[in-house]
């Protein structure tokens, strides 16, 4: 028989990029008591990662959970980014509501519809909270309009459609059911969470059912299956069977051999867990997101939908420049392998393939950010290798036509840039769909766009709007090949030789484009420099010294002036590079190359083309 545990509340917190869910997570858990008042606490605690702490983003989901007045309330922060959309996907299966967080300036935009969606597809119920009403521009009535539109515009039932709204300053730590009201603490949220997110159901007696919906790893204990007790209660030492609704022959007897319940931002080890608990289970090797774990009475696996499959790829190879193994520690085939594929035990939106060389592995991901942020970490963790150009992945429809990824892009930028932007998108297969002029005098531009259109477009856009555009891109299913595009205008300023770069050999070369180096560089003959004025490649010696001769010229002795030269980060340098160019990564530098170093084998190659 199913009853509700009234003691429980599993929630989940969406919106879009830097509204700011974690903020919110912050004072939920400052004002439920779980810190000391005299701890120290760091901002956006929930944040754990090096690399989500300095860009400001959430790249894994997190669970945590609060006690207000003898109830606890199960806290899942997810991601806002494109990229990382299966996260989000996944843990919304664990909770029975979700906080839909709006910034009360930028308003409803691109990525809060595609979360509200999956939310509402599930039938979760929603409480919507404008954030950050102490802007001075905010404009919350106007944004309250825009969501009910949203709701209606994905069909939410008149259940959604009537839920409460609240306003909310998260990093000033209060919250207010009515605008007049007076801010003085984040309670109205505990009350409303209380209030509007169903109790978890399901029958204890019924044999046991649990979802995982993420995978945590921890080097002592191995894998952890994260997912919620839907039936029956689970036990330490107990017999389960794991099966999986997308693979109907999968049935592995398995044994729990730990189980930890969350609390606060850590974990607290239990004996028995009921239905709606949100818990960690160690102890398996095999399990994956998507098992279901069971009695073995009874195996029936939960529905679970299927992750989004990847739309672009590059591949990872061992580095063969002539500065090989000079600055990683892990250089070889096998500790690239063995890397790629321990990263597959907690990213499920990931792909790892083997190609015909031994030295190099297809990897395949949700988008650009996604793999840089792969690339960032094997960086940081001592791993030294090379990386093509991201490339599209294409599919075939059944008449064997090539199909394509498609990306619908919603752009705002100042009027005045809208037709420079327009060109842009236009030369690089975009179809506008629709233009708007907003109140503070900038244009929303919505095109729909192959999803290659857009590698590599960041940094023009950036510059063509004076940093002031903002770009969004949701994916859009796969269409018909659009047809071959140019992505870059200009070449490349290759070195010509191997050597030190000296300020006289770069004086001259500065002429001809961008320099990507200053002097005292260690270069190598093939490696890229510097982005050429025109659309050849140009061959320079950057390493010539000044012939010395006895005579003395009334020139002679004045400095020559070098312009600084462009020092690319990795996301430019991955927009940046060719179709025949590497990026050579390691733990110290990052450098350009071509693929083919020898200047003869590269002309004989281009005129095979």
């Amino acid at each position: 028989m199913k009853t509700t545990r009234d003691d429980i509340r599993n929630v989940a917190i969406i919106a879009h990029v830097d509204h700011g869910k974690t903020t919110l997570v912050d004072q939920l858990l400052r004002q439920s008591g779980v810190f000391r008042e005299n701890q120290e606490v760091q901002e956006r605690v929930m944040d754990s990662n090096d690399i989500e702490r300095e860009r400001g983003i959430t790249i894994l989901s997190k669970n945590t959970a609060v006690y207000y007045k003898g109830t606890k309330i199960n806290i899942i922060d997810t991601p806002g980014h494109a990229d990382f959309g299966g996260e989000v996907e996944r843990v919304l299966k664990m909770v029975d509501g979700v906080i839909l967080l709006v910034d009360a300036f930028e308003g409803a935009m691109p990525q809060t519809k595609f979360v509200l969606k999956k939310a509402l597809e599930l039938d979760l119920h929603v409480i919507v909270c404008i954030n950050k009403i102490d802007r001075p521009e905010a404009r919350p009535d106007e944004v309250i309009d825009e969501v009910l539109e949203l709701l209606m515009d994905l069909d939410a039932s008149d259940e959604q459609l009537d839920c409460p709204f609240l306003y909310a300053s998260a990093k000033a730590g209060h919250a207010v059911l009515d605008l007049g009201d007076t801010p003085e603490n984040m309670v109205p949220l505990f009350e409303t969470i209380l209030k509007y997110i169903p109790a978890p159901s399901g029958d204890p007696e019924a044999p046991t059912q649990a979802l995982i919906s993420t995978i945590d790893y921890n080097e002592y204990v191995g894998r952890i299956g994260v997912g919620k007790v839907e039936n029956g209660s689970l036990k330490v030492n107990q017999e389960v069977v794991l099966v999986n609704h997308h693979d109907p022959d999968k049935m592995k007897k398995v044994k729990v051999s730990k189980l930890y319940e969350f609390d606060g931002l850590g974990k607290t080890e239990v004996k028995e867990a009921g239905i709606g608990s949100i818990v960690a289970i160690a102890g398996i090797a095999d399990i994956h997101i998507g098992d279901t774990l069971c009695s073995p009475e009874n195996p029936e696996p939960i529905p679970f939908q299927k992750i989004s499959e990847p739309t672009i790829s590059m591949n990872f190879m061992v580095n063969d420049s002539p500065f090989a193994g000079q600055e990683g520690k892990y250089v070889t085939s096998r500790h690239l392998r063995e890397r790629l594929m321990r990263e597959l035990n907690t990213d499920v939106s990931l792909r790892v393939e083997d190609t015909d060389s031994t030295d190099c592995f297809k990897v395949s991901g949700r988008g650009e950010l996604h793999l840089s942020v792969l690339i960032e970490n094997m960086r940081r963790e001592g791993y030294e290798f090379a990386v093509s150009k991201a490339e599209v992945i294409y599919q075939e429809d059944e008449r064997g036509r090539k199909m394509e990824p498609m990306e619908i892009a919603y752009v705002d930028v100042p009027e005045e840039f809208s037709g420079t932007i327009i060109q842009k998108l236009s030369e690089r297969k975009g179809e506008l769909q629709g233009m708007s002029p907003a109140s503070d005098g900038t244009t929303r531009l919505e095109f729909r766009i192959p999803s290659r259109g857009l590698i590599g477009f960041r940094g023009d856009f950036l510059t063509s709007t004076k940093g002031s555009g903002i770009l969004n891109t949701a994916f859009d299913g796969y269409a018909l090949y659009k047809g071959d595009m140019q992505y870059r205008k200009q070449g490349s300023l290759i070195a010509f030789e191997t050597g030190e770069s000296v300020t006289y050999g770069l004086f001259s070369a500065q002429d001809r484009g961008t320099l990507f180096i200053g002097p005292g560089e260690k270069v190598y003959s093939g490696m890229v420099i510097g982005q050429s004025g025109k659309p050849e490649d140009i061959e320079l010696n950057v390493c010539k010294t000044k012939h010395l001769t006895n005579t003395r010229s009334s020139s002679a002795d004045e400095a020559l002036k070098l312009t600084p030269p462009k020092i690319l980060s990795l996301e430019q340098a991955l927009e940046f590079i060719d179709t025949d160019e590497l990026l050579e990564v390691t733990p110290e530098s990052l450098r350009i190359r071509k693929k083919i170093l020898d200047s003869r084998l590269r002309k004989r190659q281009s005129i095979k083309k």
